[in-house]
């Protein structure tokens, strides 16, 4: 799977707070959001629904990968999408960097980071439907 997703049935503002928070345990902090839904009403005069995508990114990580292979920066930040669907229900779809970096790179070192990387982000969508979130044992300062 090149993604991990999970759809909840709560506004869309209380989901964005989930998952940012999720990430923030999980060592991420979230570097560029885009509201694609103001985004379309702005450029194209159209209405969308509640469409956000979350640039996410664990500096330790980022140093290491780019330290590693120069060319890394391209897969970075890792993209979270938090969608409202038509019946209410609201989607986190989370990018997952092992499938994407072996397709690109071959350095053993990035695909550890990247496998590190993903089991993160699963575990912060994955948890999206608790209260409070389990916090990652080694959970990395942003």
């Amino acid at each position: 799977m090149a993604y991990y997703s999970r759809t909840l049935k709560l506004p869309f503002a209380e989901v964005v707070r989930r998952v940012t928070h999720n990430l923030k345990e999980q060592g991420f902090g979230i570097v560029t959001t885009i509201d694609m839904q103001d985004t379309f009403k702005q450029k194209l005069n159209v209405g969308f629904r509640n469409y956000k995508i979350l640039g996410a990114c664990n500096p330790q990580f980022a140093y290491k990968a780019i330290s590693v292979e120069s060319h890394a920066g391209v897969m970075l930040p890792c993209n979270i999408v938090v969608q409202e669907h038509e019946n209410g229900e609201v989607e986190v779809s989370a990018i997952n960097p092992l499938e994407n970096i072996e397709r690109v790179f071959t350095a053993p070192q990035l695909r550890d980071l990247a496998r590190d990387a993903g089991n993160r982000l699963r575990e912060a969508v994955d948890n999206l439907h608790r209260e409070i979130p389990e916090k990652h044992n080694e959970a990395l300062p942003t």
